[in-house]
């Protein structure tokens, strides 16, 4: 196994939602360039309104989790979020009276929230809609941090962050570089009547795929497509991650993935090399996702990493 030094640059320590610091009341008169490139002014931040996982965790590791009044189900951490907020159902199935009802001053939503028609109305309300970033990458989510950070008065915590999150990810790259052959890997969001649905371009499951240092062998798909066992079969996959469902205790998930002929026919399903990773953790990309990359990497590479440091925080390699 690799060695390591004890240089904890790679310090990602899980963010539990306690405060950083005493925030400002609200960031009164800030306008702001959203994610959809609109010029949106917001007059009062106390009362937030979260839709997106990633949103979610970004508000509450600068400390303004005590203004989130509603939340949607992708917002799973902190864990005790769900539990103390008020839910507006899934961020893309969402209704104009639900988020309405949450009695929020601010909306920052992912702009993956849905459905549009809902997204248009909620825009042409008096309550200012802010969409955040989408993208996969380290450059959306440093984006993402400044601009939720400026809506909540948090502009010197946020820039520590941005700072966390960029020494992460230069960690890495480091790691990554120790790569020798990189895996072929295929990402699979779901089995749908017996044909299942891979992650290709243009998805956080190929960004996620690749900053884990492996090459995602449904890169001529693009976005996340069902495909048939043959197709399966053609593309032989050295290892397959496979997103578990909230609701799977038993391991159902796998044993339903494994069963499938295409996958049995793979170099994966012959050395049963499937692994089942947490959806939102895993595709999240909020400030989270170094270390989603390195638990991930870890898996593909022990030799480089080390099963020991999965879901823990690691040291720089030497």
């Amino acid at each position: 196994m690799h060695a390591f030094g004890t240089r904890a640059v790679f310090a990602l320590t899980l963010l539990t939602g306690a405060t950083v610091s005493m925030l400002p009341a609200a960031a009164a008169g800030v306008t702001v360039v959203d994610g959809g490139g609109r010029s949106v002014a917001v007059g009062d931040a106390t009362r937030i309104l979260s839709i997106g996982g990633d949103v979610t965790e970004i508000l509450y590791a600068l400390g303004a989790g005590d203004r989130v009044v509603g939340v949607d189900t992708t917002s799973q951490f902190p864990p005790e979020v769900l539990k103390e907020k008020k839910s507006v159902g899934y961020m893309r199935a969402l209704s104009s009276e639900g988020v309405i009802s949450v009695g929020a001053t601010v909306v920052l939503a992912s702009e993956a929230s849905g459905p549009p028609e809902v997204v248009k109305t909620l825009k042409a309300s008096s309550v200012p809609y802010v969409e955040v970033t989408d993208k996969s990458s380290a450059e959306a989510i440093v984006s993402k941090v400044r601009l939720v950070a400026k809506i909540v008065g948090a502009e010197a915590e946020g820039e520590k962050l941005v700072q966390k999150v960029m020494d992460d990810f230069k960690v890495l790259a480091d790691w990554r570089a120790k790569v020798g052959r990189p895996l072929r890997a295929l990402f699979v969001l779901a089995v749908q009547n017996g044909r299942v649905m891979v992650g290709g371009q243009n998805t956080s499951a190929d960004a996620m795929l690749k900053l884990a240092g492996a090459k995602n062998v449904a890169d001529d798909v693009t976005g996340f497509r069902p495909l048939p066992d043959e197709a399966i079969v053609a593309l032989a996959p050295d290892v397959i991650v496979a997103m578990r469902r909230s609701s799977d205790k038993d391991g159902h998930d796998l044993s339903q993935l494994s069963e499938l002929k295409g996958v049995q026919s793979t170099p994966a399903g012959i050395a049963k090399r499937i692994i089942m990773v947490d959806g939102l953790y895993t595709l999240g990309f909020g400030p989270r996702a170094p270390a989603a990359a390195r638990d991930l990497m870890a898996k593909f590479y022990p030799e480089v990493i080390g099963p020991d440091l999965i879901g823990k925080a690691g040291s720089a390699p030497q």
